[in-house]
This record gives C-alpha cells, structure tokens and sequence, in this order.
C-alpha cells in the first residue's frame, strides 16, 4: 500500500474519531450512573490519578521531542505511543469518575477565577482540537511521510502539550473544592 493510499484509508477514521469522542465524552459527562437509581460508589479517588496522568503525559512529550532531535526515531515512536495510551488513559478514567460523581464547583472568587475559567475552557476546546491533529501526526509517521509529519508535529506538539499542563493545573485548582 502506497503512504498516500495508506493516509486516505485512515481519514475516515480520523474524522469519525474526531466528531465521536468529543461526542460521546459529552454525553457521558451528563450521565450520573448514581442519580440514575444504580448502586455505584463515586469514584473520588480518580481526579489526583488522571492528573498525574497528564502531567505524566506532559513529561513523556518533552522527552519524545527530545529523542527525535537526537536522531532516536524507535525512542521517539514508542514515546509517542505512550503519550497516546497515557491520553487515552486519562480519558477514561475522566469519563468514569464524571459517571459516578457529582461535578465539582470551582470555590474561588476575584480574579482567580477568572484565571481558572480561561486555563478550563481553553483546556476544553484545546483537548477537542488535538484528537484530530495527533491523529492526523500519528497516522503521517505510519506512512511514513516524514515530512509532512514533522509539519503538523509542530503545531500538534504545542497543543497537545497545553492540554496535559493545564490538565494538571485545572486539578491543583479545583482540587480544594472537592468533596469526599
């Protein structure tokens, strides 16, 4: 199969996968297994894992950054693999914990807050963005058309490394206004 053949099979896939899981996380997000009659225990215990994931996945991005530069492309490639298996990770146990728990409101007043509802939404609409662009960047590797996957790497890198940051940081803001 020719790298452009190999691109155009996965577009499809890309694409779905870019409207789904936005979709689905936000349809998830409103349903409360415990408000809707099942004995299910809330999940606490999940917000300090799934943001240490994040900022696991933050370090895991440096160093796949890193080890392309110094010319290690099987360093680089299973870095990225995990960066990936520490996203996907993250938002299940997102998902599981907003399923079993109620939401949790942010307790802080002046301008902090305002500071934590920008870091929030820019961290939403940024974590919407970056499924297609490490999609896109994950499936140009496999083809194995570099160049194109170095372009788009550029400007995914940044991105995808704001979301595992601000993950962490949307955490250690709220994370005094959780209840147990």
């Amino acid at each position: 199969m020719k790298n452009q053949d190999l691109e155009q099979k996965y577009n499809k896939w890309i694409v779905t996968l870019s409207v789904a899981i936005p979709l689905v996380v936000a349809l998830l997000f409103g349903v409360n297994l415990r408000k809707l009659g099942y004995d299910v225990e809330p999940l606490s215990f999940l917000p300090p894992i799934y943001a240490t994931v994040n900022g696991i996945t933050a370090v895991v991005l440096v160093l796949a950054v890193m080890a392309i530069k110094k010319g290690n492309r099987r360093l680089h490639e299973n870095l990225m693999k995990t960066a990936i298996g520490c996203s996907i990770a993250f938002l299940g146990m997102y998902v599981a914990y907003h399923m079993t728990s109620d939401s949790t409101k942010f307790g802080g007043e002046g301008m902090i807050k305002y500071v934590y509802y920008f870091i929030l939404i820019t961290h939403i609409i940024l974590s919407i963005v970056i499924i297609p662009l490490v999609l896109i960047t994950y499936v140009r590797a496999l083809a194995q058309v570099f160049d194109k996957h170095k372009k788009i790497a550029k400007i995914t890198f940044p991105i995808w490394l704001y979301v595992a940051v601000t993950g962490v940081i949307v955490y250690l803001m709220i994370s005094p206004y959780y209840v147990n």
